[in-house]
């Protein structure tokens, strides 16, 4: 669901978020209205990255709706994107999927490695592609240059092997997401930004493609799993070279491209997707140029760690200026085993389950209950935090993760 692109609301900010929840919000909808509730498992991160072009290249205020209440929202209602732009991103976004579908069942991996659920699987990633071809056809967007790539995929793949170059397992890819990108300034009047933003595409699809190998890598090799890496002996120094020249490939083809309002692409194509990279190389949220692969520190280049300071002597409770510490607050009244509700974050917007102190376990039944409903109502990505559905202890998400660091900093060094 997620893809490479994920970000953060403290790097985004309150403005940015909310237009992100939109269009991600709408890209949802969109797969439901045109293809079905089942389409919308192929809603992710990356599609959504359309949708954003096509608003950034138009007049302000326009392409949004009104929404109703969402359980993945909390049950709130909010303003979303709509119109050619959210349907081109569903579009997108489900023919894509279908391929991955059906190479999955192809290849037997995982749970489609049982025969029927392989033939389902290839039933409904048929299903998806014709829908996409029909609702491409509505908006003017021929999907035939997606199919086209995506079906190049598999036989590339068989031919691929030790020192075929790793850019032509990517291109399929490439060109499917540069030709979606291509025709958001189509459907945006500005013909101009054709060209720049077919660039665009194939770069983020080059690096989604390079990423998502790195971080399946280690699982590839584990159940024997094709991954474009392995296949073609890329080594890590060589992923991380073509990942930088991509990103910098797109900063640079931004710059080409006319925009009314280009701050959440900028963020997005930009800001995460180097923080993307550093994920994936193992350095997130860094906010610094990465270190070379294989660099090592040198004995001696530290200084010696300083003893620890022994504890000095505590002041009574009588001693001028002692505060003493603020006493616990008490437990609720009537609450089982003295629990009490935690009105902090992750509270409130959700009704069950709750963040109580200490945690409430569960049982197994229960707990399976838990997990049902918490995946149902988005909890484990968009509640921040989230109590484990056994445990009922606090589990953080990814953006809890930057907690520490500077979110907001200048970390690319650009004009923004």
């Amino acid at each position: 669901m997620f893809g490479i692109i994920r970000p953060c609301r403290n790097r985004l900010g309150p403005e940015l978020r909310e237009t992100w929840l939109a269009h991600l919000c709408g890209l949802c909808l969109a797969l439901r209205d045109d293809h079905g509730h089942l389409s919308r498992l192929a809603t992710n991160y990356d599609g959504l990255v359309i949708s954003a072009l096509v608003e950034a290249q138009t007049e302000p205020g326009t392409g949004r709706r009104s929404a109703g209440p969402c359980a993945l929202r909390g049950l709130r209602s909010a303003e979303v994107a709509h119109g050619a732009g959210a349907r081109l991103a569903a579009t997108a976004s489900l023919l894509l999927a279908s391929a991955k579908v059906r190479d999955h069942a192809d290849d037997g991996d995982g749970a489609f490695a049982h025969r029927p659920v392989a033939t389902a699987g290839r039933s409904v990633a048929r299903r998806w592609a014709e829908r996409s071809t029909r609702i491409g056809a509505e908006i003017g967007f021929d999907t035939a240059v997606l199919l086209d790539a995506v079906g190049r995929q598999t036989e590339l793949e068989r031919a691929a092997g030790p020192g075929t170059s790793v850019l032509a397992v990517t291109e399929p890819t490439e060109t499917a997401t540069g030709e979606a990108a291509a025709f958001s300034a189509v459907l945006a009047g500005r013909p101009g930004n054709v060209a720049p933003l077919r660039e665009v595409g194939r770069m983020f699809g080059r690096l989604a493609h390079l990423l998502d190998a790195v971080e399946d890598r280690a699982e590839d090799l584990r159940t024997g799993a094709w991954n474009p890496l392995t296949a073609t002996g890329t080594d890590r120094a060589e992923v991380w070279r073509l990942c930088e020249d991509a990103a910098l490939g797109i900063r640079l083809a931004l710059r080409e491209a006319e925009f009314t309002d280009q701050r959440l692409v900028h963020a997005l194509l930009v800001h995460e997707v180097d923080e993307a990279i550093r994920r994936a190389f193992g350095e997130p949220h860094a906010h610094q140029p990465g270190t070379p692969p294989g660099w090592q520190p040198q004995r001696g280049t530290y200084p010696p760690a300083s003893p620890p300071l022994a504890p000095g002597p505590v002041p009574p409770a009588s001693a001028p200026g002692h505060v003493p510490p603020p006493p616990p607050p008490p437990p609720t009244s009537g609450g089982r085993r003295g629990k009490r509700e935690d009105p902090g974050p992750g509270s409130g917007l959700w009704c069950w389950p709750k963040l109580t102190t200490p945690p409430t376990s569960r049982s197994l039944v229960p707990g399976c209950v838990a997990v049902l409903y918490q995946c149902g109502t988005c909890q484990y990505c968009c509640r921040d935090p989230f109590p484990g559905p056994w445990s009922g202890k606090r589990r953080a998400n990814d953006c809890d993760n930057c907690g520490s660091c500077d979110c907001n900093c200048d970390c690319c060094g650009c004009d923004c």
